[in-house]
């Protein structure tokens, strides 16, 4: 299995979209999917109509999931949107910016 470049837990910003600019922490990765929860971003609503688990009804908001191009890894050192590569580091292969060349796990 590959190494994936977001992972869950990771400081994320938002490009593109209602959100654009927004940083969170990522909740959920659906890598088949291509779609990652951030927490906190790309809030739904979703009406609900009273039921037997919820004779109130109401609205309900939620995180719903975001395509994976829309979020770029926080560099570490700044905050601002960063790639990631891969390198090899005492013969573990671990996550680096690219922008500050930061390690961003390990």
């Amino acid at each position: 299995m590959a190494s994936a470049k977001i992972k869950k837990g990771d400081s994320v910003v938002v490009l593109s979209g209602k959100d654009k600019g927004r940083t969170g922490t990522v909740q959920k990765v659906m890598p088949k999917d291509g779609k990652v929860v951030v927490e906190g971003v790309n809030i739904a609503a979703r009406h609900r109509k009273p039921s037997q688990q919820n004779p109130q009804g109401g609205i309900d908001r939620f995180e719903a999931p975001m395509h994976l191009s829309k979020v770029a890894i926080a560099d570490p050192k700044d905050g601002k949107p960063t790639r990631v590569r891969f390198e090899e580091k005492d013969g573990k292969k671990v996550r680096v910016a690219v922008k500050s060349g930061e390690t961003i796990d390990g």
